[in-house]
């Protein structure tokens, strides 16, 4: 698609905006996706070929086999996904996919970029603290430097935000073809600082054996399964059954403060959402 438009009431410009002063970084990331996946077919010369290729990723927005919803369709953002129909249909209606500038249209692209966009993770901070992990490093030197490295961390959130290890997300077929495990054998990596994917093993892997991610962070893994799982859920529309999940499943389901914490935040923003109804 180019550059960004630089007339601010450019049609794409104002969809940009419009989204951006909904959503934090990652997510505000996500209009723009969609409409490179859109100028992707517009300029398609087969565009039906262009269009079977986007149906190839999960994009529903409800798993009616175990009645798991996903949250895009939370009260919460109804309103956000009403408000920017209108002004997705005026920047970039295309007549070969009119089924995708519906309600429920958006709603299942805003699932199929939840469901299976990855995080483009280039920025040179994380390059230089996995090339840090790499080091062979004496037990005092290992603590000093990671001592070193949350701190860093600490000060760079208070000037950016927490996404500093994410400049976009991007759709990869083989990175969607990945199930999940809580305890994965591969991983996903960006080793040459751009949106080049590669997808890494992380254990010796069996002849036979399936190769699977972890669709959840670093920090996210190590909660209780109990909070594994509705993130899964809510996220990726499935309850997972992995080994880890399976050995735990007899845990108390028990919430992690963190969780409790994005409660009381979803509430909080339902709430606003209410009001501005009012």
């Amino acid at each position: 698609m180019g550059q960004s438009p630089s007339d601010p009431e450019h049609p794409i410009a104002r969809l940009q905006e419009l989204w951006r002063n909904i959503h934090f970084p990652p997510e505000s990331a996500s209009i723009m996706l969609i409409a490179k996946m859109i100028a992707t077919i517009k300029q398609a010369t087969d565009k039906e070929a262009t269009i079977s290729s986007f149906s190839r990723f999960q994009q529903t927005t409800t798993n009616e086999d175990e009645a798991i919803t996903h949250k895009l369709l939370g009260k919460q953002f109804k309103n956000q996904l009403d408000t920017v129909l209108p002004a997705l249909i005026e920047a970039l209606y295309e007549e070969s996919i009119p089924q995708w500038f519906t309600a429920e249209g958006i709603r299942s692209l805003f699932a199929l970029l939840g469901t299976n966009a990855q995080g483009v993770g280039t920025s040179s901070l994380s390059v230089y603290v996995h090339n840090c992990d790499d080091l062979d490093l004496k037990c005092e030197e290992r603590e000093a430097l990671d001592s070193f490295i949350d701190q860093l961390y600490l000060d760079l959130e208070k000037e950016s935000g927490s996404f500093l290890n994410c400049e976009g997300s991007a759709l990869y077929a083989l990175q969607s073809c990945c199930n999940h495990s809580c305890v994965p054998n591969a991983e996903i990596t960006f080793p040459d600082n751009n949106s080049t994917m590669k997808v890494v093993a992380i254990r010796e892997i069996q002849e036979g054996e399936e190769i699977c991610i972890c669709y959840l962070d670093e920090c996210d893994r190590d909660r209780s399964r109990h909070s594994r799982q509705k993130l899964l859920r809510e996220n990726y529309l499935f309850n997972c059954s992995c080994e880890k999940c399976h050995s735990q499943c007899d845990d108390p389901d028990v919430t992690s403060d963190e969780d409790d914490d994005e409660d009381d935040d979803e509430a909080g923003a339902e709430g606003m959402d209410e009001d501005c109804c009012c």
